[in-house]
């Protein structure tokens, strides 16, 4: 399976994933800049990504410690989630995210 990743200079990343991995590892693995420092446990906001439109209905809901941290960072857009929590499936083949800026993190 793959994502797409467009990095902050505007250049797109097809990335091969596998299932099961969370999206925050299969960026960092492939050596793109995310920081997230807290490993993937939804405590620092440091992977933030913005999921494409076209797949919001297809990305699981956010869980509770999520939706936490979003709204300590200020995320407004519910097109703004932590890759730590993004399980792959299958029905994630091909999807697409954008690293958030690093000064929308400046705080996390």
């Amino acid at each position: 399976m793959k994502i797409f990743v467009l990095d902050r200079d505007g250049r797109e990343h097809p990335l091969d994933a596998l299932e099961g991995w969370r999206v925050m590892e299969v960026i960092r693995d492939w050596g793109l800049p995310m920081r997230a420092e807290c490993g993937g446990a939804a405590l620092c906001g440091t992977c933030m990504v913005r999921i494409a439109r076209q797949w919001l209905d297809r990305v699981p809901a956010p869980q509770d410690d999520e939706l936490d941290m979003l709204d300590r960072l200020g995320a407004e857009d519910a097109a703004t989630r932590l890759s730590c929590q993004i399980l792959l499936s299958a029905e994630l083949d091909g999807l697409r995210v954008a690293l958030v800026p690093e000064e929308e993190m400046a705080d996390a």
